[in-house]
């Protein structure tokens, strides 16, 4: 159960592919937004965050996408780029917007429109986004087409098929592609106000999607909604098709099947800074961790490592330690691994 080193040479190193909508952020001061006259821009999206993990633990990332032709646009190019992802495939729309969502922050002031103090709320204004217009075609551009066929995983989630009638038949086309080697992972990502009024379309599709992907992560709550369950045993018994189905609990425990073998490994004990984005982490350092050859429960801890990251830290993009901090982390025995200190640990301050 090793990471390989940061020196690990270009040729050899694994290729992995996400396709989604990105999204700037406008991070609000803490208290009732009415009142924030100042805004922190950022990145978000849940492809754009996973390809931003992969690249940090030595994997060839890239992300497929669209934006605008705006200054978000270019924001998110060029922060994704900065970060090591290839976004060499991401088309500009000269007619649609870039995709947004603004962060309401919690001051616990009382105030009747104020947040609980560390409570977040967001709101999308993605309606007719640069990325709601993506499409099968897009698929077949020459640059999509090869980062594709170069990867040994494609990384889509249930966001994608909710944003248009042309998302859903990309989602449709990715999972349905020769696979030629090639691992398909699914983050069911259910949002339910992307839904709203098609509930049992979203269920149709999302079944659909979870049964024609190999690797597949969920929370044991949003399965709840849309399939009736979120009991991992349970789930395992209706999903058998994907190789890898991995449960978050409400817990904090994962539930990981690889074929029959079930593991489930506890996640860390933190304090909370931000939870946005730590799914996002967990399912790039389990793909990271694969793609790697990792072992079944090396995969699962470099998830909890990459989400602890991403909840210790601000904003949707985690930013990991180095990989010989985390690698050590992967080798610890059970009883030292319920006990790290994860702010210690991460902040590289361990004995």
């Amino acid at each position: 159960m090793t990471m390989p080193t940061a020196e690990l040479p270009t040729p050899d190193r694994p290729r992995a592919v996400t396709v989604g909508e990105g999204l700037a952020v406008l991070v609000a001061r803490p208290g009732p937004l009415a009142d924030s006259d100042l805004f922190e821009r950022t990145a978000g999206g849940a492809e754009a965050n996973v390809a931003t993990v992969l690249a940090q633990l030595n994997v060839d990332a890239a992300w497929i996408s669209r934006v605008g032709d705006d200054g978000f646009g270019r924001y998110l190019l060029r922060t994704l780029a900065e970060r090591g992802v290839d976004v060499s495939a991401v088309v500009t729309d000269a007619t649609r917007p870039t995709g947004l969502y603004v962060k309401e922050r919690g001051s616990g002031s009382g105030s009747a429109t104020d947040l609980r103090d560390g409570e977040s709320r967001m709101l999308y204004y993605r309606s007719g986004s640069a990325a709601s217009a993506l499409s099968p075609d897009d698929l077949g551009k020459p640059a999509a087409a090869q980062l594709v066929a170069e990867s040994q995983v494609v990384h889509v989630t249930g966001i994608t098929p909710a944003l248009s009638p042309s998302t859903s038949a990309l989602t449709d086309a990715l999972v349905s592609m020769p696979r030629r080697g090639r691992l398909v992972s699914f983050d069911l990502n259910f949002r339910q106000a992307l839904w709203i009024g098609r509930s049992a379309q979203a269920t149709h599709v999302l079944t659909r999607l979870t049964r024609s992907s190999d690797i597949v992560f969920m929370g044991a709550d949003e399965a709840a909604q849309v399939f009736g369950t979120g009991d991992p045993a349970e789930l395992r018994s209706l999903f058998g098709e994907p190789e890898h189905l991995i449960v978050k609990n409400d817990e904090h425990t994962v539930t990981s099947f690889h074929g029959t073998e079930r593991l489930d490994v506890p996640a860390l004990s933190l304090d909370v800074v931000e939870k946005i984005g730590a799914g996002d982490a967990f399912a790039g350092g389990f793909l990271g961790g694969l793609l790697h050859g990792l072992g079944h429960e090396a995969r699962i801890r470099l998830g909890h490592l990459c989400a602890a990251a991403a909840l210790t830290g601000h904003g949707d993009l985690a930013t990991l330690p180095p990989i010989q901090r985390l690698q050590r982390l992967l080798c610890v025995g059970p009883e030292e691994w319920t006990n790290v200190r994860v702010a210690d640990e991460l902040a590289g301050r361990s004995s």
